[in-house]
């Protein structure tokens, strides 16, 4: 699978409609929204809770005294939140680049695009599906789920409702849950009866923050050993490692040798999903950086980005999960056109010894 991560977010500002429709013209197989709640109790697609760096929010005088600090997942966080809006006025805002110093380009679009909420998102991916003449997956990531329930919000109620409204809660759904957390997970699964994929999420040197707040000590990596991959499997269906669970990084940058990660996965027959495949050289591993004639390194130019996933899908890992949708795209169709000819090629090699 490509998955396009917050849509194609290389070359329109994150997690708007117009980024999603670029991800499947450019050949995604799923668009991937974060899930977040308005004051009113609506789900909406953002990064994170705090809207300061992804809407003109900063620049909305009404809007100047909503800005504030708030404890998200243990840290002081200070913006503006969108469980501070309704969806009435989070609807006046308008999306701006997150990553403004790395995408200067993104900015021309700066403004033109409101925040969709998940409910239009799903109606969404059916619209793409008849498009492209093909169906589109979604896979919602649900954000904090944590803090969000400390506020008096279930984001899981909200999102099923959602899910069993638009004919998803089944097996086989073109339809993927996300959290970094545990709890909520399951529950989705054992109090909602959710029926189509879980993928839970992990993030290297760090530990679910649902575990944190309850005193559990096990980590991300603990999760990943071949003990904990075997109790996730009861629940989930994929794992989502930060790429580096999959394959290191020398001290200098470059790649170093997978791990045992993807086998140990497989064995529990859960498939595995890393995060997350960006062009820029700034993202980029140093030996798939493009230089300059004078050496140096532009961190906004688009790098050997496409080796880089080809690197891990020999690694063996199951979908692609990107901002540049065109050039993941791409990727895989090179490593299924040799995974084709390879095989193809083992089958006439035995007819030609028989």
């Amino acid at each position: 699978m490509v998955i396009a991560h917050r849509g194609c977010s290389g070359a329109r500002p994150e997690h708007t409609v117009a980024a999603y429709e670029l991800a499947v013209d450019l050949g995604a197989d799923y668009i991937e929204p974060d899930l977040v709640m308005t004051a009113d109790g609506v789900l909406v697609d953002r990064h994170e809770p705090e809207i300061g760096s992804t809407t003109d929010v900063s620049q909305r005088a009404e809007f100047a005294h909503r800005r504030t600090t708030k404890r998200v997942d243990g840290r002081a966080v200070t913006g503006w939140f969108v469980d501070d809006f309704t969806l009435d006025e989070l609807k006046t805002l308008r999306c701006v680049e997150r990553l403004a110093k790395i995408r200067p380009g993104n900015r021309v679009f700066d403004g033109l695009w409101e925040v969709p909420t998940f409910e239009e998102l799903l109606t969404l991916r059916e619209e793409l599906s008849r498009r492209a003449g093909r169906e589109i997956g979604i896979m919602p990531e649900i954000k904090h789920s944590t803090y969000l329930h400390e506020l008096g919000f279930n984001p899981e109620q909200a999102t099923m409702e959602l899910v069993e409204s638009a004919g998803l809660n089944r097996p086989r759904a073109p339809l993927w849950i996300q959290s970094f957390e545990v709890g909520n997970l399951i529950a989705l699964r054992q109090r909602f009866g959710f029926r189509a994929n879980l993928l839970f999420l992990n993030e290297h040197g760090k530990a679910p923050y649902d575990f944190v707040a309850a005193g559990d000590a096990r980590t991300y990596a603990d999760l990943l050993t071949p003990r904990g991959l075997g109790d996730l499997a009861r629940w989930v269906d994929a794992i989502g490692p930060e790429k580096v669970f999959v394959i290191p990084r020398h001290p200098d940058g470059s790649l170093a040798e997978p791990t045992t990660l993807v086998d140990d996965a497989h064995a529990e027959g859960l498939d595995v999903i890393p995060w997350t495949f960006r062009a820029e050289n700034h993202f980029l591993p140093t030996d798939y950086r493009i230089a300059e004639e004078d050496g140096s390194v532009d961190p906004t130019r688009l790098g050997r980005a496409a080796d880089e996933a080809l690197v891990y899908l020999d690694a063996g890992i199951d979908a692609v999960f990107g901002d540049n949708t065109d050039v993941y795209a791409a990727a895989v169709d090179v490593f299924m056109s040799r995974e084709r000819l390879e095989s193809g090629r083992g089958v006439h090699a035995r007819v030609d010894e028989e």
